[in-house]
Order: structure tokens, then sequence, then C-alpha cells
């Protein structure tokens, strides 16, 4: 193969999907824009392509303000949230404890500290959903304030390097929110009990959005699933997360072409997977509730291919012998190295499935997550091409052994 020409394929294929196509959340055109290339792509390359299509909530925000006596806060709207244009007194929670005594109905409720040190994950979010998010929920819901500001600092497991984070993104939630900086937070307890402005204007918009899968080989045998999120969060090129997992299957399918051996290859952009609805994962298992047995293994891709450090691929509920293949497969490249297990992508829907799987990232994953994935620093100047090429290189090798078995 000529690793130059598969080089400069992916580097168009980013191009395309980071710089050309202006925004890739789910429920927007960008999205579908994306979608449709994926889809076309895979086509051109033989493949059998099947689109999983499913309702979906989009969002358009025209901005946040918050004035108190004459001084303006900078505050961003919690996305997803609803409108409003509200003059309240100021209340304010620090911890549960403290919002359980609260009196908040009729207030604007500024949670601050503690309890706002994670980002809530969404009321029907169905794969992770602890606890403690579900009693802060029906805490606020109980307290009626007619809206929310949360004072936040920093959440890369699940913000990514957002700073301020939203604690709260959600479109099954129904009080206005809006998000600052911890620091801004704690100049505004200054005027806890005044009377605030808050105004926020944003609309939810019913949307579609969809899966795309392409199939190489036998139709009935059991399956190898490679996988990738298509979408990206708003306002970030998201070339990391996750340009350059879609490159990789798009790689791998030019790879593949003319393979027709023991297990049928199954290339998957998931859809939504920084989406709070999660709607395409859910599609997914629904079209897949009595199919999953088929699939002896599952390989997800996401934030893999940066300029510095090591890919590194991590391996749940695998088999000795597949364990040894997988090791086999990948020793060859210098590039590749064996890392820790994590848990915070697409892989994740197999493992809960009970299903074997394997997750390739960048060694950096925690320092990415932290400082870039989620903000406008994730851009092609990030991407390794010699890397994105050495791991679909190393898939096809890993495929071709385990068709072996």
């Amino acid at each position: 193969m000529d690793r130059d020409a598969f080089e400069q394929k992916a580097a168009q294929y980013l191009h395309t999907l980071c710089e050309q196509i202006p925004d890739r959340r789910l429920g927007s055109e960008g999205n579908r824009q994306a979608t449709a290339f994926f889809g076309e792509t895979l086509k051109d390359l033989g493949c059998r392509v099947t689109f999983q299509s499913f309702d979906c909530l989009d969002w358009v925000d025209e901005g946040a303000s918050l004035i108190v006596a004459e001084h303006e806060f900078e505050v961003m709207s919690s996305p997803y949230s609803l409108e409003c244009e509200i003059t309240a007194p100021l209340v304010l929670a620090a911890s549960v404890d403290e919002l359980k005594e609260l009196q908040a109905e009729g207030s604007i409720l500024l949670l601050l500290g503690e309890i706002a040190q994670e980002q809530l994950m969404p009321k029907k979010f169905p794969f992770y959903n602890p606890e403690h998010h579900k009693e802060i929920y029906a805490l606020l819901e109980s307290k009626s304030p007619r809206a929310i500001i949360t004072a936040t600092s920093r959440n890369p497991e699940l913000a990514g390097g957002m700073y301020p984070f939203p604690m709260i993104e959600d479109g099954d939630f129904n009080i206005p929110s809006v998000y600052m900086k911890d620091v801004e937070g704690e100049r505004l307890t200054a005027y806890m009990g005044q009377e605030i402005s808050l105004s926020i204007s944003t609309t939810r918009l019913p949307a579609r959005g969809e899966n795309v899968l392409g199939r190489i080989g036998p139709d009935t045998a059991e399956k190898i699933v490679l996988c990738a999120h298509i979408d990206a969060k708003e306002n970030t090129p998201g070339a990391l997360d996750n340009g350059t997992g879609v490159v990789m299957l798009l790689i791998l399918a030019e790879l593949l072409v003319g393979y027709s051996r023991k297990y049928q290859i199954e290339l998957l952009a998931f859809n939504g997977e920084d989406h709070y609805s999660a709607q395409g994962h859910k599609e997914y298992i629904k079209e897949n509730e009595d199919h999953f047995n088929k699939i002896m293994l599952a390989i997800n891709t996401d934030v893999a291919g940066f300029i510095e450090g090591n890919s590194a691929y991590s391996l749940y509920g695998c088999t000795p012998e597949v364990e040894t293949i997988i090791r086999e497969a990948m020793s060859g490249y210098k590039s590749l190295v064996e890392g820790e297990q994590w848990f915070q992508s697409d892989h994740s829907i197999f493992i809960q499935q009970g299903r074997p799987a394997m997750a390739i990232t960048s060694d950096r994953f925690m320092e990415l997550s932290t400082y870039i994935t989620h903000t406008p620093k994730d851009n092609l100047n990030l991407v390794d091409y010699e890397k994105l090429i050495d791991i679909s290189v190393a898939l096809r090798g890993l495929i071709g052994a385990l068709s072996e078995g």
C-alpha cells in the first residue's frame, strides 16, 4: 500500500469533516452533511450502507445576560435550556443539604461550590445515572426556582476541556439555566437577596439524526463492529473528538475492499455521543437487541491520532485467545501501546451488553480531555496522520488474524 497516499486521503477526509462542514452537533444541518458524506464515501468504497434514523432535539442559542445592580456578569446558556426574561431575588445553595433547607420558589438560584463540582447526567440518560444526580434534579424541581445559575470549574471526565462547564445539559429539564465561572459565582454571592435580571434567548427545535452503518463480508456471519461517533460539540472542530475516529473507519473501508472472509465487518458511525439524549445509541441497541450475541468483538476509536505520545488500546471482556491475537497484531507498530482501561465512550455500550470490546485512544487521553476536547482548540493542527494510518493498518491485520481463527 502507498502510505503517503492514505495519509493524504485521511487529511482530506478530516478537512471535510472539521473545516468544510461547520458544525456536527446532533440535529444540525452540519451533522446531516457529515452523515451523508460518510455514507456516500462508504458506498463509493463498495460497502452496503444503511441508515438508522431517529428523532432528536436541536437547539439554537442567541445568548444570555445577567445584570445585577447595573453590573453585568458573563453567563452562558446551559445547552438545551428554555428561554426566559426574569427579574427575581438571588438565593444560594452550595451543597445538597443547603438546597434541601432552602426556600427558593420564585427566586433565581445560584449553585456554587460542592454541589456544582459535577456535570449532572441528563434525567433520562439510560447508561449511567447516579442516585445523587437524580436527587439534585428532584430537589431543583421541587424547590421551583424561576431560573438557575451554576458556577463551575473543570470536569474533564464529563465535560472535556470546557471551563466553565454547563452543570445542566438536558432537554428534558424545564427550569431555565445558565452557567458561569466559579470565580464569577463567588463575586455574585455579594448580591445575595437582591433583585437580579436574567435573560436567556434560546429555542428548542425538533430534528432528525441518523447512525450510519457500512457492512462488508457475509450477511449471516458473526461480526466485528468498528465504531466511532460522528457528532461533535458545538463551537469545536472536533478533530480528535472524534473526526479522527470517523476518518479511520473510511480508511479501513478502503483497506478492506474485497474482504469476504469469516466475519461480517460493520463500520458504524454512532451519532449523538456528545448529545444529552444518547438517542443514536438507544436506536442502535433497539435495532440490535436480539443480535448482540453475533458480535464477536467491538472496536471503538475516540480521541486518537494526537501529535504527541502514542496511540493506546485497551481490552474489555476478551477471551485470552483473542487478547493474544490483538496484542500480536498491535505489537508491530511503535506508535501503538497497551494502555489503561477507560469507559467514557461508545465501547461501553457493547460492554454493558456483555460483548468483548477494544478501545483505541491517545495515551494523553486525560490531558486532552482536560484542556482540548469540546473546545475550539481541538483542530487539525493536533493530528498526526501517520498514527491514523498505523491504527488503520493494524486493525486490518487484526481482522485478518481473527478471521483465520
